[in-house]
């Protein structure tokens, strides 16, 4: 039997949006809301919604500040989601046998 247990995925992360977000910020020290949404090719409310469930989850932070007149948020990956993604990046490795 493998070592691998499906269950042990975290369902927060494994969306393809989110893990888009995760794998995107893993390289970054920080994003801005724009950059990150024509990387990932998402659309404003569907990106805001995708932080917002990884900003409850501890596993990013926004910061919402203004360049000259124009809003600006930034997001930032947080230690416990450097934690959670790296996690997550051994069980798939434990479902691909690379483990």
């Amino acid at each position: 039997m493998s070592a691998f247990d499906h269950n042990a995925l975290d369902d927060v992360i494994h969306g393809r949006a989110r893990l888009g977000i995760m794998a995107y910020l893993s390289t970054a020290d920080a994003a801005d809301f724009v950059s990150l949404r024509e990387a990932l090719d998402l659309s404003d409310g569907n990106l805001s919604t995708h932080v917002t469930k990884l900003e409850e989850a501890g596993y990013v932070r926004t910061k919402k500040s203004f360049a000259g007149k124009k809003p600006q948020t930034t997001v930032v990956l947080t230690e416990s989601g450097r934690r959670a993604y790296a996690a997550y990046l051994d069980q798939l490795k434990r479902l691909l046998g690379r483990a």
